[in-house]
């Protein structure tokens, strides 16, 4: 009786457990609903966190290729912001930036590695900061310039 019940138990939930592990890619409403965060260096691939969006407001992928045709050929962008926190060993600064449309970044908050070109002496945390980021090969940016803009927080 019991061996019954496991068995028929067991041939319900098999195909639905197979189908589940064998689809190797998200539906495309989970796709959409896709921001990616970085890249995985282990070789997995994109790692990326699932988002709700407001009704109406175009998907990611729709913005993504809206912000890739805006920028296409170009792998630098400009942004103004404040400095939170400069990272002299690290070569590095957090810096509270306003919306860079260029990529399609809203205001945040991030910290940056910058080129070993540029001098970080003359930036202090809360000086408000123009600045150039350029992608690197792995997709990260980096600052490339960054200017005192005047005016502190």
């Amino acid at each position: 009786m019991i061996v019954r019940l496991y068995r028929s138990l067991l041939m319900g939930l098999v195909p639905i457990a197979f189908s589940a592990c064998a689809s190797p890619e998200p539906a495309p409403a989970e796709q959409e609903l896709a921001v990616p965060l970085g890249v995985d260096l282990g070789g997995s691939g994109p790692v990326a966190a699932p988002v709700a969006r407001p009704q109406g407001e175009p998907g990611y992928s729709e913005r993504v290729g809206q912000t890739q045709m805006a920028h296409a050929g170009a792998n630098d962008a400009h942004g103004t912001g404040t400095v939170n926190s400069v990272d002299l060993a690290r070569h590095k600064v957090e810096v509270t930036h306003a919306p860079i449309p260029e990529i399609g970044w809203p205001s945040m908050t991030m910290e940056f590695p910058v080129a070993p070109s540029v001098d970080l002496k003359e930036i202090k945390p809360g000086t408000r900061v123009n600045f150039t980021i350029e992608q690197q090969p792995g997709g990260m940016y980096e600052i490339k310039v960054i200017t005192p803009a005047g005016g502190g927080r």
